[in-house]
This record gives C-alpha cells, structure tokens and sequence, in this order.
C-alpha cells in the first residue's frame, strides 16, 4: 500500500455537534468519516489494551484466600493495561491510619466550626515548602499511573488522531504568570473554554516543563476536534466569543493568547502568532501506555534538556511553586489486583526481574571521580608546595554516566510494559512451571505429598519400587517424574 501523506488527508465538512447558529453547518456524511477511519488507520496503529482483559488474565494466577483481619504484609500483584507491580500493604495497618485520618478529619473541622461560631476567619496555614525541581519520585509515580489509565474515552473516535498540544508564556512571562497558581488557573481556563466552544468535555494529559529562559510551557496529549468552534448566542459574555467559529489550530492561539491576557499590545500579539503549537507527528508516537508514558518521562530528562524540570528562581519561593508538574482530565486508572502467598510474590518478582534487567534499560547518573585516587590519610593536612600541588591534581570531578536500572529491587515495585494482559498471561504460565515441587521427606519420595492417591500395592511406573499408601505424581515417584525432577533442579 502506498504511504499516505497529511496533505491527502480528507477535509471533512462537518462541524462540532455543539454548533448552535452557524449557518454552514453540515450533518457529518457516513461516507467521510469512514474514509477519514481509513485514513487514521494508515497513519497510526493503537495498541491499547482494554481493562476488561485485565479480569480475565487475573483468574490465571492462583489466589489466596482473602483478607479476615490477619496482621502482617500481603503480598498482590496489580495488573494493568501498560504495568505490572508486586507489592506487600499491611491492610491491618492500613486501616488503623484510615481511623487516625478520620479522628484527626473531625477535629479539624470542629476547629473550623468553632471559628465560624465565634464570627472569627478560619487562620490559613502559611505554606513553608520550597520545590526546585521534579523529583524522582513524582517522575516514578507520572509513568505508573498514565501506563494505568484506560485511554478509551480519549481514543473513542478512529477517525481522529492524537497530538502534541504545546501551550507557552510570551517573553516578559512574569507579568502575566507571577506563581505557579496562576499558571495553574491559565490551564484550567483552557479546559472549561474547550468544553463550551467544542460542546464535549477535555480528555488530555498534560505535563509542565520550563524553558532555558525560565518560562513554563505545557505540554497535552489530546485529539483535536474536527470542525469549527460553536458560535455563541446574542447574550454570551465577551469571552466566549473568542475564538467562535475557528477550526481548532486558530481557536486554541486566540484563546490561549486571551486567557493569559498580557497587558502589553505587543507582546499579546506576538503570543497569539507564536504562543501555541500543535503537533501530530508527536501525538502517533502514542501508541500504548508505555510509549505515552515513556514519552512524557524522556521529553526533557536528558542532560541538554534538565534544565525544563527544574524551577526557576522566581517561583522557589514557598507559597509560589508550580504544584503538580503533571496530571489527566478526563481519564481513570484501572488495575486488578490479585493477593498471593509471599512464595508466588517472591517468584514473580524474581521473573520480572531478571526480565527487566534482559531489557538493558539504563539510565543518567552523576558520579564523582578522583584524578589519581582520593587521598586517604589519617596524617595531618599536607602543608607546603608538594602537598598543594598533589592535592590540586586530585581535585575530584562529576561527570554523567549512564548505569543500568534494577527494578523490584527488594521484591516490590514495578515495570512498564507495552501489553499488560499479554505480559501477566505470560508471567502465570512461567509461575506455574517456576514453582517448585514438594521436597520429599527424609529423602523418602514415597513420604512426599503429592497429586494422585496410591493404592497400598502401587508400584512405580519407573523404578519398580512399591508407592506404599502415599500421594504419587502420575503414577511415578517424585525423583522419577521428568518435569518435577526439573522443578527440584531449578529450586533456589
């Protein structure tokens, strides 16, 4: 089949479903959006899973009886669309903290209600954290939910493909984004002007970076919609005309330019040319949960592009931090969750692991080197010509390597996978030939409980030698049965 290029993309004239008094405004034709299906289908190849697989693997894996108030760690595996994690709560414990949470909820607000008796203002805690940059573990926590989320909602339609949405600040960004709560408040702005101009509600991810120059930008993985924003009636508000009757390319720049609003002509204009891009090429990378979230975790990770994680000066102070640097509208995290004896868990942990170590994943770390080696001396400080100039040449150094990543390092974590179910059904078929067999007793085999009754003058179908009245495994003694002589073998 030959390559299909965007400018043989089929324009289709219709609008949104939203649209109230535009005059041109045209029911979708069946036969355009099953060409533009056809067209979407060359270009892009989604590959998400549904959760309802999810329900079926799960029945594969052998569970535990369930939870009657035991004290301890539970070991569960959690199955998603894009992740696969082991984890051991302590369900006891964690119900004693749900109580202490709800003890200190009502306080609280007896608190509040006494304040609102006394006519007096509810005192507001001055916030005291600083945030610099995008930690690690937010990074970890950004790549296990969007492999979580269930992408239907925003993939409904196919034909209409995913983009890149890229939301920036003009140059003197400071006037009109002081702190991250106004950029906070710009965005969701967006979302609400989305809903009413297109007439369906904003299903996206989003992330926030920063430029060389200190500005924040958003980026959003999001479907554009097809057609021109709806036309206000007579009596809207001056803002829900901007934009009106734009495709989405024109509409999104008038109203991302309208919302942050800068007071400077100038420079209003120069963010409604410049202030917005939208790109497809980025958006067709998506196309299961692990590339989406991979994508959202290596735009800017790198070492030339650190910097766009890191917060500038203006916003480290307390009470003026971005907040949250990533998140979704519009979208559910669906896991299943299975509880298993501590052996599987281990099992299972073993497998990913050593599973995720053959996938040669590395990653970025900073390391200290000594020209000639560190001086180690219990010796007072060298003093004099020769001691300075040895101890100028063994200034240490950093410098950025790249080391391998071990997951499930203690047994619990997780990885991120390109089919969730398909992995799982894996992982259970390799659970059910890694475990190992009963040991026998006293290295009697015949001691050894096991899957089928022996009558008391049972032989063994190998050796010969009587099975006296114990269990047997097709007739045979544990040694002399061939797969689980090998389970023994594999045994750790």
């Amino acid at each position: 089949m030959p390559a299909t290029r965007l400018a043989d993309a089929p324009v289709l004239p219709h609008v949104s479903s939203a649209v109230d008094t535009l005059a041109d405004a045209q029911p979708v034709p069946e036969q355009a959006r099953d060409t533009a299906a056809l067209w979407a289908a060359e270009l892009w190849v989604p590959r998400f899973p549904t959760p309802e697989k999810l329900s079926d693997v799960a029945l594969r894996f052998d569970g535990r009886p369930a939870w009657r108030g035991e004290e301890g760690p539970r070991p569960r595996l959690i199955l998603a669309a894009g992740s696969f994690a082991v984890s051991a709560p302590d369900l006891a414990r964690r119900e004693r903290t749900l109580e202490r949470a709800e003890v200190a909820r009502r306080k609280t607000v007896d608190q509040v209600a006494g304040y609102l008796e006394r006519g007096e203002e509810v005192p507001e805690q001055d916030p005291s954290r600083e945030i610099t940059e995008w930690s690690r573990k937010s990074r970890a926590n950004m790549v296990r939910a969007l492999c979580e989320l269930d992408y239907r909602p925003l993939l409904a339609d196919p034909s209409r493909l995913p983009a890149m949405l890229t939301l920036t600040y003009p140059g003197d960004w400071l006037t009109v984004a002081p702190d991250g709560k106004t950029a906070k408040r710009h965005l969701q702005a967006l979302r609400k002007r989305f809903s009413k101009a297109w007439g369906v509600d904003l299903h996206a991810v989003w992330k926030l970076e920063f430029q060389g120059r200190g500005a924040p930008h958003f980026h959003l993985l999001m479907v554009p919609p097809h057609g021109r924003a709806r036309v206000p009636g007579k009596r809207a508000r001056r803002a829900a005309w901007v934009g009106a009757g734009m495709p989405f390319r024109m509409w999104v720049s008038a109203v991302w330019a309208d919302i942050v609003d800068h007071p400077d002509p100038e420079e209003r204009r120069k963010h409604e040319l410049a202030g917005t891009g939208v790109d497809f090429a980025e958006g067709l990378r998506a196309s299961d949960p692990k590339r989406v979230a991979v994508y959202f975790t290596k735009h800017g990770s790198f070492a030339s592009k650190e910097y766009q994680n890191r917060v500038p000066e203006e916003w480290q102070a307390p009470g003026k931090g971005p907040g949250r640097f990533w998140g979704y509208w519009g979208l559910q995290r669906v896991t299943v969750g299975v509880e298993v004896t501590p052996e599987q868990a281990a099992w299972a942990a073993r497998i990913v692991r050593r599973w995720a170590r053959a996938q040669g994943t590395t990653r970025e770390v900073i390391v200290t080197r000594t020209r000639g080696g560190a001086i180690r001396s219990e010796m007072a400080p060298v003093e004099g010509l020769a001691g300075v100039q040895t101890i100028e040449c063994r200034k240490p150094s950093r410098r950025t390597v790249r080391r391998r990543v071990r997951r499930l390092k203690n047994g619990r974590g997780f990885v991120s996978v390109n089919d969730g179910p398909a992995f799982a059904e894996q992982l259970a078929r390799a659970l059910d030939l890694a475990q190992p067999a009963p040991i026998p007793i006293d290295g009697d085999p015949c001691d050894s409980p096991g899957r089928d009754q022996a009558g008391p003058e049972s032989t063994c179908s190998a050796c010969g030698s009587p099975l006296a009245a114990s269990v047997a495994v097709d007739g045979r003694h544990f040694g002399c049965h061939p797969e689980v002589a090998a389970r023994w073998a594999r045994k750790p």
